[in-house]
């Protein structure tokens, strides 16, 4: 790269891209254009939502280009060029890259992405990291080539997983380290260092695939420390649940429950245990500390046991 200062076209869409944009911006770079997802209906009333990095966008005075697709749409790639900037930088953008685009920027394409490569490649590396218990996770700074988070990789940052973390906390984690990283990267190839390339080992590739809604469906036949892994890892979406008088409850925290007692009762039975809300799996049991019923807000287990009558149940030691 030359001495001139870097000109940076941004793709990201959700909150974890928010701090490298920001990052980016405040360290001067010339930040030419954000490539966004386009505006969707969500929430209750299916009102039309900007993506958090296209409000931050507008708020920093910074061009928005909201395609649908990217492949063959003649206007954004010439409207990318027209641009010229050196570098293209991605953060959970959600469309795929094509070559005509990556061909625009004479190699200088880099993704943050939200694991420690080449392990959980794909769409939900954060979600699928704490599903199966992952003891660390981190952050990889990589090229962009055609195979799905497949580029040589540039920089790699661990970061220990704890058991309070959610997909909400680490990802809070995840997207400030990777910040870092993205602006340190620049500033060494503001300096013209050479930037050593590492290839992935494909032996040791798993993917994270997309987290789908019916994920929430609670299986009362996993153990108590994989679903305790579920419930953090989906949350805030797509919650584990189960259900309560017909209604839908969330669990919002739990952890496994470490004293050896007899519950007589049929998998996915909630009961109350002195003072602590259980429920019942196929081989153990899990203690609920947070739940949300459906339409109500998120309350603590001993709030709930005081507004919702709960099987109460007496047991022996083992």
């Amino acid at each position: 790269m030359n001495t001139e200062k870097l000109s940076i076209i941004f793709a990201g869409t959700p909150e974890f891209s928010l701090p490298a944009l920001e990052k980016i911006n405040l360290a001067g770079y010339e930040i030419k254009l954000v490539l966004t997802q386009p505006d969707r209906k969500s929430g209750r009333g299916m009102n039309i939502k900007k993506s958090p990095v296209k409000q931050k966008a507008i708020e920093l005075d910074i061009p928005v280009c909201q395609p649908e697709f990217l492949k063959n749409n003649i206007e954004v790639i010439n409207k990318i060029a027209s641009k010229k900037a050196s570098i293209l930088i991605v953060v959970a953008y959600g469309l795929i890259i094509p070559d005509e685009i990556l061909n625009l920027f004479n190699g200088h394409i880099y993704n943050i992405h939200a694991s420690l490569l080449p392990r959980w490649r794909g769409a939900a590396p954060i979600h699928r990291a704490l599903e199966a218990g992952d003891a660390e996770t981190g952050i990889t700074i990589m090229k962009i080539v055609k195979q799905l988070d497949a580029g040589p990789m540039i920089m790699k940052e661990k970061v220990a997983v704890s058991e309070e973390d959610t997909t909400e906390i680490l990802s809070k984690k995840l997207s400030e380290y990777g910040a870092s990283m993205i602006t340190s990267l620049l500033e060494n190839l503001e300096k013209g260092k050479v930037i050593k390339l590492e290839d992935q080992n494909e032996k040791n590739v798993t993917y994270a695939k997309k987290i789908s809604k019916s994920e929430s469906i609670i299986d009362f036949n996993d153990s108590p420390k994989v679903l305790c892994q579920k419930i953090r890892a989906f949350n805030p979406y797509p919650m584990i649940n189960i259900n309560f008088e017909g209604k839908n409850l969330k669990i919002i925290k739990a952890k496994i429950y470490n004293k050896k007692i007899s519950i007589h009762l049929a998998p996915g039975k909630l009961c109350l245990y002195g003072d602590d809300l259980l429920l019942k799996l196929a081989s153990g049991v899990i203690k609920l500390e947070e739940v949300r019923l459906e339409g109500k807000k998120t309350m603590v287990a001993s709030d709930f046991i005081k507004g919702y009558r709960v099987m109460k149940i007496n047991s022996v030691d083992h």
